[in-house]
């Protein structure tokens, strides 16, 4: 078995254990966050992937950097997803379906492993499911212009290193709140998305260091660099 599959695995059976949830979405999240719905809101049932897969740098993961026009979550970096569509047969399909539109791969060769805590966002009201899935080789990706203004390639280990970790000055309606981040190559990962990173990452706290794969651990097959840019 090669060091990859091994992980792979370990991740799968972590995930079927009962998960953090609130408490590693709380590391990420400021203090004055709304967790659930108000009275009489119904939100938006939304799914996203957070695609594992193999790269230089070892095992990673892939972001999309949402462009600044888009009236939700603009210029933030997110996990492909969306909203639910009337002919999705369940969540886990509208997080594939969406992958797919958004990054122009088919999805025929991803491996679902688990899903983990649902998270809602009350700037869109919605209620985000997030699926963990694992593709052995990235194909190359064709990113819809509309929805990616750029592809983002983080490895686990730059997540898992404690020096990653930051703050993010989010200004929205002239007011500035700082709020936790995750810091890459001059991009901040925050909101959503960091809360369900560190979900995700105590969950892979669990499984033995060895079987994290190093870089080299395997040889990856993928069309792009760890890190390309994609601005239109």
């Amino acid at each position: 078995m090669d060091r990859p599959e091994k992980f792979i695995r370990a991740l799968e059976l972590a995930l079927t254990q009962p998960l953090p949830g609130r408490v590693a979405h709380q590391r990420m999240a400021c203090a004055q966050r709304q967790w659930m719905p108000s009275a009489g809101v119904r939100p938006r049932q939304s799914a996203v992937l957070v695609l594992f897969y193999p790269s230089r740098a070892g095992m990673a993961l892939l972001f999309t950097l949402r462009p600044s026009r888009l009236t939700h979550h603009g210029g933030q970096v997110s996990f492909p997803g969306g909203g639910r569509e009337a002919e999705d047969a369940s969540l886990m399909q509208t997080a594939l379906r969406e992958t797919s539109e958004e990054l122009g791969i088919v999805t025929e060769n991803v491996r679902v492993l688990g899903r983990m805590t649902s998270l809602y966002i009350p700037s869109s009201q919605n209620m985000v499911h997030p699926f963990v899935g694992w593709i052995p080789r990235l194909p190359a990706l064709h990113p819809d212009a509309w929805e990616v203004e750029e592809v983002l390639s983080v490895s686990l280990r730059t997540l898992l290193d404690p020096a990653t970790l930051d703050t993010y000055v989010w200004r929205n309606n002239g007011r500035a709140l700082t709020v936790p981040s995750y810091r890459t190559a001059n991009v901040h990962i925050w909101g959503a998305t960091a809360m369900m990173v560190s979900e995700l990452l105590d969950v892979i706290s669990g499984i033995p260091d060895h079987a994290i794969p190093s870089p080299g651990a395997s040889r990856p097959q993928f069309a792009r660099s760890d890190r390309t840019p994609m601005r239109r």
